[in-house]
């Protein structure tokens, strides 16, 4: 008790033969530092996307990136790369433990000595990638995209079935009539924005001329139409932005 007090531990361990070979601590934190490894390579992935040139939505700081050996105009993202790439050791030193610990008897053996290089290299790998990736964040210019180039593809497809369905449509009904309005756009190779209120109303009597308000919206104000709750309104992200900062 003494011994433990002096070290700072909250009480005695009241099994011996599981003070010198349980490693269920460790293997929890590899497991934990998998799953924030796994979350910080998908937004390594985002974010090599995004600054690709063929997406251009961010810019990384000179600090982030790489010069090309031989293009010199490219800015490479290598340190999201290297985040993507080092999640599999943190994955692999999971596994090194669980096979370490899978056949071991009890109480202390000897093959417990290689618990630690995994347990301090995913902690070093861990910490470097959560320094990095929250520099990378902290210094990300986000590009505004125009309404021009987001008018690519058929956004709006889903708010005209929504449409339908506020007139009383069963959604099922009015997918399929919003699918056939997209294959005439294909086929004829005519924007959706573009289309008529004459030329809806063939494919259903339920469209309107207030059916107009629904094409005439803008690439950027397309999201503010989700409100549910949770949604990817301005307002909604808001409001789960000051809801994380509290949990944080």
């Amino acid at each position: 008790a003494y011994t433990a007090k002096l070290l700072g531990f909250s009480k005695v361990s009241q099994n011996s033969m599981d003070s010198v070979s349980d490693r269920d601590f460790i293997i929890e934190f590899l497991s934990a530092a998998s799953v924030t490894m796994m979350h910080l390579s998908r937004l390594a992935e985002e974010i090599i996307l995004w600054m690709n040139p063929s997406f251009n939505f961010i810019e990384i700081a000179d600090e982030y990136t790489s010069g090309s050996s031989i293009m010199p105009q490219k800015k490479n993202p290598d340190f999201a790369e290297l985040v993507r790439g080092k999640t599999g050791r943190v994955y692999g030193s999971l596994i090194t433990l669980l096979t370490l610990m899978k056949g071991l008897p009890l109480t202390y053996n000897r093959d417990l000595q290689e618990d630690k290089p995994p347990l301090f290299d995913a902690v070093d790998t861990l910490q470097a990638s959560l320094e990095v990736m929250a520099g990378m964040a902290a210094t990300m210019k986000v590009r505004v995209i125009s309404n021009e180039e987001m008018k690519t593809g058929f956004m709006l497809a889903t708010e005209l079935a929504n449409y339908l369905v506020k007139k009383g449509m069963p959604f099922k009904e009015a997918h399929s009539v919003v699918k056939n309005i997209v294959n005439y756009c294909r086929e004829n190779e005519a924007p959706l924005e573009n289309m008529k209120i004459e030329a809806l109303k063939k494919f259903s009597g339920l469209f309107s001329a207030d059916a107009g308000k629904i094409l005439s919206v803008s690439a950027g104000s397309l999201a503010n139409l989700k409100v549910s709750e949770g949604g990817s309104s301005i307002k909604s992200v808001r409001k789960q932005i000051t809801e994380l900062v509290k949990i944080i």
